[in-house]
């Protein structure tokens, strides 16, 4: 870290505690150089997630549209609001482990599918019957 004071390349951490929110580290750093003391704060990068569409337009991903397609597929269902927070949740940490800047629709489709075949069949049917546009009955039954 570069001092503010005389921009020698080398300092020492004295103290590191995280800030208010949790969302940076505070850093008091003292250049090795000419002793005084500065302050740097470190924040978590976040790398925005782009959706590839059917079509192919491009958007930014959105929770809350995520969120509300699948509150939709579970209405008058025993799911708590809970464990969908807890599917979006479980998506959003598997896109961003993923590194990947884009993601196709077809793909968070396809998981939020895999999570909800496990929590409730009929939400699942819905979510299915949506996401895949069934036009014909059997289609909809395979």
């Amino acid at each position: 870290m570069k001092c503010p004071y005389c921009e020698f390349l080398e300092s020492k951490v004295i103290d590191s505690r995280p800030t208010d929110e949790g969302q940076a580290i505070r850093r008091r750093r003292e250049c090795t150089n000419c002793g005084k003391r500065f302050t740097t704060y470190e924040n978590i990068e976040k790398i925005p997630i782009i959706v590839v569409k059917k079509d192919g337009n491009r958007q930014s991903y959105n929770r809350n549209k995520l969120l509300n397609g699948i509150i939709k597929s579970c209405e008058k269902r025993p799911v708590s609001i809970n464990t969908i927070e807890k599917i979006v949740d479980d998506i959003e940490k598997k896109l961003s482990n993923s590194l990947e800047k884009e993601v196709t629709s077809i793909e968070i489709g396809e998981m939020v599918m895999n999570k909800l075949k496990d929590i409730d069949e009929v939400s699942y049917v819905r979510f299915a019957s949506v996401y895949r546009q069934f036009k014909y009955l059997n289609t909809f039954m395979d």
